[in-house]
């Protein structure tokens, strides 16, 4: 099993050009980690979660033109799939690697998640804006977070999940990224800790129906 700590040729890749290069590149070098991250972190996730839990590898299957400027695994509650449910996903782009919780745009119930998290905000919100290095993005590709989730009172952490529900594309992302040269010099250990450590902070919002 490759060791599935990234090194600094790994974010390198997505300067590649061309789709069939940078994918070739993606197949080859970053894709057997993230298997061996899904792999060995499943187990310990779904215990964060009280359930089991998949982890779902991207395959980019939709592109056939545009190379990826990101690539992951994602973790869910069904086997089949993780984009109709909470998921977290370990995310490497080119300049960071990102520990997210996500409630993406194809979400099978948007609207009734955000109600629960609406609900909910003022009791969870007040553990996460102690977290440090936790932030909310705008958009599941954002290397950038849009904003540290201690700038957020508890009552506008809530009111993020109208972002959600307000156009038909709308996410709700929150986690952590690891600029490039930092992660570039970290252990698979490290790697597995920042990952279990972010992933049992979100654990409440995961576990939200």
């Amino acid at each position: 099993m490759a060791c599935p700590a990234f090194v600094a040729g790994d974010f390198r890749i997505f300067d590649v050009k061309g789709f069939k290069p940078r994918m070739t590149e993606i197949r080859t070098r970053v894709r057997p980690k993230l298997d061996a991250f899904g792999e060995s972190l499943s187990s310990s996730v779904g215990r964060s979660v009280g359930g089991e839990v998949f982890a779902h590898v991207a395959k980019h299957m939709r592109r056939t033109v545009n190379p990826p400027d990101d690539t992951w695994v994602a973790f869910g509650p069904d086997a089949r799939g993780y984009k109709k449910h909470s998921h977290f996903k370990i995310a490497v782009s080119r300049n960071c690697v990102r520990f997210l919780f996500e409630i993406g745009p194809e979400h099978a119930d948007k609207r009734r998640w955000a109600s629960t998290w609406k609900k909910n905000a003022p009791k969870v919100g007040p553990v996460l804006r102690r977290v440090k290095h936790l932030a909310w993005f705008k958009n599941e590709h954002d290397e950038e977070p849009a904003s540290p989730l201690s700038d957020f009172t508890p009552e506008k952490l809530g009111e993020l999940a109208d972002e959600l529900i307000r156009t038909r594309d709308g996410q709700f992302v929150v986690g952590r990224a690891v600029p490039a040269d930092e992660a570039a010099r970290w252990t698979e250990a490290q790697y597995r800790s920042a990952a279990l450590e972010t992933f049992r902070t979100l654990a409440p919002l995961y576990r939200l129906r």
